[in-house]
Order: structure tokens, then sequence, then C-alpha cells
């Protein structure tokens, strides 16, 4: 079963909600649905940046996912646009929101 990610940035945070919360929330919807392998927090640039890696059955039902998490984020703070990406071997390839299927390079 493919391996894929989901990461976004976390801006400002909404209401009452506390910084320790939105990654476990972000997690937590995705394990809903499918598999969760791993989940992080880093900072890049200064600002935060969340990942959810995940198996899935195919390139659909892990973007269906991927906006599952971002819809989940978004009730919690503002958040930057996702990137949704694919493992093939040790590296990741990013999925196309038109559904098409990208192919990793040969050679």
């Amino acid at each position: 079963m493919p391996s894929y990610r989901v990461t976004l940035g976390v801006g400002l945070l909404r209401g009452s909600t506390a910084p320790e919360d939105v990654l476990p929330a972000a997690a937590a919807a995705a394990r809903g649905l499918v598999t969760v392998e791993a989940y992080d927090l880093g900072v890049v640039r200064g600002r935060a940046r969340i990942t959810v890696r995940f198996t899935a059955d195919d390139d659909p039902a892990a973007l269906h996912v991927a906006g599952v998490v971002t819809r989940s984020v978004t009730d919690l703070a503002t958040v930057d646009q996702p990137q949704v990406t694919r493992r093939w071997g040790n590296r990741w390839y990013p999925l196309r929101a038109d559904g098409r299927i990208p192919r990793p390079p040969t050679g």
C-alpha cells in the first residue's frame, strides 16, 4: 500500500486553540480514515509546519484524506496551501490536485 504525506503551514490559532492541540487533531483526522504512519511538527523559515504521513489505497483516496486533514486544521488555525506527496522508493513526489497520477522520473 502506498505511503503518502500531507504537509501544511500553520499560522494564527483560532479562538482558544492551544498550540499543542493542532498536530494531534490533524493526525486524528487522518486516523479516522487510514493508517497513520507518523506525524511531525517542524519550523521552516520561522513558520510552523505539520506533516502527517499515512497509507492509502490510491492517489484519489490520499487526496481525500489530505482534504479532511486540511479542513480539520483550518478549524483550529489559519493554514497555507497543503502539499500532498507520494513515496516511490526513497523519494517523495507531489500529487496533482487534478487527479492525474504523477510518475517518478525513470533512469
